[in-house]
């Protein structure tokens, strides 16, 4: 019994990343398509918030909220009519998804105990992203890397993702900054 027990810790004890990284990245991902489809399907909305949020596909780990950090609202210009839907990954990380009622954007920001450099760049490679942003130019930054997506579908829908350059920096501020909308891209 004890043996079994002893074995039952160690396997869970190697699980626990991946399953936290597999839960960051389903975040990230549910995060990117709340963004997409807050934007470019306004009428998931119409009728309430369910048919959005089954869009998203994140079940219980997102909720709305009345308010957030500061560090986590997108710039002054976006910030009219503002949703806040909190997305908890895992219990010490996850993101925060901001929209309007009134201006077609979305603000993402994600950070916590966990590094999320790698989780981040697994979404940004997979099938599922890439079917439906296409890259169009890296920033210029000091500590981030930034990376200008559009929309396969409607080229003028935007992102802005800036994130770590690579694993293991910026644990203590925000990890992952995304702002979509509009953008003129030079």
């Amino acid at each position: 019994m004890r043996l079994a027990l002893s074995a039952a810790i160690i396997l869970y004890a190697f699980a626990t990343p991946a399953q936290a990284q597999s839960e960051l990245e389903l975040g990230f991902s549910g995060a990117l398509r709340g963004c997409e489809e807050w934007v470019l399907n306004p009428a998931s909305r119409d009728n309430g918030f369910g048919p959005f949020l089954a869009k998203v596909g994140l079940g219980d780990k997102i909720a709305l909220v009345q308010s957030v950090d500061e560090r986590s609202l997108p710039p002054k210009e976006f910030r009219a009519n503002n949703y806040y839907w909190r997305i908890n990954s895992t219990l010490g990380a996850g993101y925060i998804l901001i929209v309007s009622e009134n201006i077609p954007m979305c603000h993402i920001t994600g950070g916590g105990d966990t590094d999320l450099q790698p989780v981040v760049e697994a979404v940004l490679g997979s099938s599922e992203f890439t079917s439906r942003w296409e890259r169009v130019k890296d920033l210029p930054h000091s500590d981030m890397a930034s990376t200008v997506f559009r929309n396969r579908k409607q080229p003028w829908f935007t992102i802005v993702i800036s994130r770590a350059k690579s694993s293991n920096q910026r644990l203590d501020r925000v990890q992952v900054l995304a702002t979509a909308g509009s953008m003129k891209i030079n």
